[in-house]
Formats: C-alpha cells, structure tokens, sequence
C-alpha cells in the first residue's frame, strides 16, 4: 500500500493522508478510521463477492428458465459501516457486475469524507453515499429493495445489527460479518458474551474456532426469528478479529433443523480436552423427520483422562463453518493482482484440508505442556493418528493445531505412549495434577509413530504461506471514533507502552 501525506495550508486543520490501496485512492483524516492491516480482510472481501456474484447470477438465470416471473436482479452492495469510503470505492471498480454500491455511516465527517473520495475516484455513477443509522436504514429495506449484498465491519461487537442484516439481505443473499471483540468470544469475560452473542464463551485452546462458532450462532438465531436460516462459505480468523460469509435463505421446515446444528461444550479446566453436546437430535423415519432432546450429559462430573472438573460453554454452532465446494472455486478465481494474494491463497489452502465435520481442535505444545512431556513434532503425531486409523489437519487459526476424528481417549493415549518412549522427570509428576492422573492410566494399545505418507499437507509441501506473523509493529483493531493512520497510530502505541508502570512509580513518588 502506498500512502502520501498532504497537509492543509490552514495550521489549524487536521493532516490530510492520501492513500492507495488495490484501485481505489482516498484522502482522509485522523477523525474517520482507516485501519491498513485490514487491507487483508478487504481483498478477500472482494474475492468472496466476486465470486459469488457470478454464482448468484447463475442460480437467477437457471430459475428464471424454469419458472416466469423471476425478475432479473441486479446486484447491489451495502456496506452499513463505511468510514472513509474505501472498501465500497472497490467493490464498484473491482467486482465485474456490481450495479449498485451503497456507502453508508452516521458520521457526519465520515460522509463529507466518502463523497469527495467517491468523485476522486470516478464512481458516484455506481457508488450512493448515505448518511443515516446503519440498523434504521436496513429495516427501511426489510419488506423491499432488498440487498444481494451486505458487509458488516463495525468495532467490536458487531450483534445489535443482525436482527436487521437478516431480514435487509435478499433471499439467497450474502452477509460479511466482522467482529473484533476477541476477548468477549475468547472466554475472558464469558457473562458479556451472554448478554451479546446469547452463548458462553469459555477459555479453551481453540478459542478462536469456539468464537467463530458463537458467532454463527447468533446469526442463525436472529434469522430464525424471521423464518430464515445461514449456509456458511467461509468462516476466518485472523489478525485480531474473525470474519464470516454466509448465505441467507427463508423455509420454516429448514429452520426446523437450526437447534441440530447447535451444540454446547463441555471443556475440561485440567487437560483442555471437549465434549459436544447437540441441543436437539433429528431421525428421518421413510423422509419424515422426528426430532428430540438428547439425553445426557455425555461426560461424568469429572474428566475420565486426567480426573479435573468440567466447564459448560456454548451454544455454539457445531455445523461446517465452510463450503469447501465454494472455497475451491474461490480459490481458482481470486485475483493474483491482490497485494495479499500469497497469503489468501495460504490461508484458502489450508482451509481446504480442514476437517469440515470435526469441531474445535487440539494444540501440540497444549497436548505436550499438560504431560510436561518433550515435544513430538507435528509430523510425528499427525502419523500417530493416521496410522490408527483416524484423520487428522490443521486448522488456518492455530499453526500447532490437530483437528481429528479420533476420540479424547485415543488422543491421549497416544500421548501416553509418547511419554512412554519419552519418559518425564518424576519432580513433574505431583499427584492429583492432570499429568499424573494422565500418565497413571496405561494406554488401551501401542500406537505407532512411524511417519505416514499423508501426515504432510499439501499446502505445507507446496510453502504456502499458512500462518502468518504479527502483521506490523504495533497492529491492532485500532481506537474508536478517530483514524489512526501510519505515523499516528505508532505514536500513541510507543506513547502508551509502559503506562501502568510509569503510573504505579509516580504513585511511589507521591507518597
């Protein structure tokens, strides 16, 4: 991205920055917010609708060929929460057959701002701005004129706008959705994500999954309410939020099945294992369908591995959280020319091999650390599960993670038969700690650690780039309500680093 500085004449006015990022150029000041590490997220934003764009079309042309009526949509884009303009200023110049792109914020400054970047850029032809509530202007478009299109990117928390996003988007339309509050999803304050997404976060290994999963519950929750339900295409976490794509659809029969794509998780506070446990179970009996509550709970009060206690989170959504089908495709049409190319097409990659039916996952070191036990590499065990029997993968939000279809206690047992192999330090082994009541149970079999000719993926034999390090010095979701763009936003992080230190030493002084 390349970005130029203009400073206005008038000493009192705010440094304008000029920036360019993919085919758009924008101006803009420290009170809109642009953030330059989401350039990642606009990219495959724009790969996502251009891909399904053109399926969308299809899926019209096919219906209008075989029943009358069925209007010739074009497609238009809202983006509720604009800011400076950027990502709608893209969507129209690079995303084939977009007729319509709505600018939406309720920043006065935010609005004055997007009008000038959207005649600099040549698209007010295609580009709307508008200046209201996100929420109010989506339930004007509640009953008509409803969108193919809607991007939600808010800071934080982004619940208190899809109870109008799924009634606002056309039926066969596609939502993206961003939430940034990782702490809240992540387990770290599990009574506000009650409040806010309507399940229980807890901290667990694969933390980033379970908020991925919470959110796509709470999708499907305000959908329901209208007689709708989600397909999701793709599902990511990265940086410091997760985005999600998903499809919008209507069928009261369908909405039917939504509680047996929801499960809670019961976690284990000593070895970090999880158990699922559907909300409803359905049977089809001669293509009738019977549905009913699941007895339980499928654990005992205490980890039958390791003897600890249980938490209870959830519901979360325990369905796939991707099309492979459409991943696939999106990753034969996503345009090389995009700045983050190389790691769209890692992070795709790897998303490809993921276990689609297999929720939340194991880490390695996670594994290793409960046993205080040497580390096996990640080949070495991948193996050990394959030569069982059992599939395994990496998921794209943990570069040490194991998704597997192999039960908890074959997981375990083949870490007991490392450990055998690997002995640990006795001083380690305190009684009544996960490690001893672990080690203290003899594994069922002898698991072989032979290498495997499948443990390597393919997208690890390729190098693609499949996890990615801190995207730059000082990267965050930024400060609410003001741009902090390059230079500034650095500032204020050196400024503000050491703090609570400084604080508690001037506290010192003082007394």
């Amino acid at each position: 991205m390349e970005s130029q500085q203009k400073i206005s004449p008038n000493s009192n006015a705010t440094p304008i920055k000029e920036i360019t990022e993919g085919s758009a150029t924008i101006s803009t000041s420290g009170a809109v917010f642009y953030n330059p590490v989401q350039e990642f997220n606009r990219d495959l934003s724009i790969a996502v609708i251009s891909t399904f764009v053109n399926d969308y079309k299809e899926e019209l042309k096919a219906a209008k060929g075989q029943q009358t009526g069925v209007e010739n949509n074009k497609i238009t884009i809202l983006e509720a929460l604009s800011a400076t303009g950027l990502r709608s200023i893209r969507y129209a110049k690079e995303i084939p057959g977009v007729e319509r792109v709505i600018a939406n914020d309720i920043s006065t400054k935010a609005v004055e701002d997007i009008k000038q970047n959207v005649v600099k850029n040549n698209v007010d032809q295609i580009v709307s701005v508008s200046h209201s509530d996100a929420s109010m202007l989506m339930y004007q478009h509640r009953k008509s004129d409803q969108f193919e299109v809607i991007d939600l990117d808010p800071y934080g928390c982004p619940s208190h706008f899809l109870d109008s996003s799924v009634q606002a988007v056309k039926e066969g339309g596609l939502l993206l959705i961003t939430a940034t509050d990782m702490a809240v999803l992540a387990g770290n304050s599990p009574e506000t994500c009650y409040s806010k997404y309507g399940a229980i976060s807890i901290r667990i290994k694969s933390c980033h999954e379970m908020a991925v999963r919470i959110l796509l519950q709470c999708i499907e929750s305000h959908a329901n309410r209208y007689g709708r339900y989600i397909v999701p295409l793709l599902s990511l976490s990265a940086d410091f939020y997760i985005r999600v794509f998903v499809r919008v659809f209507s069928g009261a029969k369908k909405c039917k099945f939504s509680a047996t794509k929801l499960s809670h998780v019961y976690h284990c506070t000593g070895c970090d294992s999880f158990t699922l446990h559907p909300l409803i179970i359905a049977k089809t009996d001669k293509n009738h369908h019977k549905f009913g509550i699941p007895s339980g709970p499928p654990v005992s009060k205490n980890c039958e591995e390791c003897k600890h206690p249980h938490h209870i989170g959830g519901p979360i959504w325990s369905a796939p959280i991707h099309s492979h089908e459409f991943v696939k495709k999106l990753l034969d049409t996503v345009p090389d020319s995009l700045k983050t190319y190389k790691r769209i097409e890692g992070v795709l990659s790897v998303i490809l091999e993921e276990l689609i039916d297999q929720p939340l996952y194991y880490t390695l070191d996670r594994l290793s650390g409960t046993l205080h036990v040497e580390m096996p590499s990640m080949m070495v065990l991948r193996s050990a599960l394959l030569n069982a029997g059992y599939m395994v993968s990496f998921t794209h939000m943990n570069k040490t993670s194991i998704k597997t279809d192999a039960p908890k206690k074959v997981v375990w047992d083949i870490m007991r038969c490392w450990a055998k192999q690997h002995p640990v330090s006795q001083k380690r082994l305190i009684e009544g700690t996960p490690a001893f009541n672990i080690l203290n149970i003899e594994p069922d079999q002898e698991y072989s650690f032979k290498i495997h000719a499948q443990a390597n993926p393919e997208s690890r034999k390729k190098g693609f780039l499949r996890f990615q390090e801190n995207p730059a010095p000082h990267w965050g979701p930024g400060c609410r309500a003001t741009a902090m763009v390059g230079e500034q936003k650095i500032q204020k992080s050196v400024k503000n680093q050491g703090k609570r230190k400084r604080d508690v030493s001037q506290e010192s002084v003082d007394k």
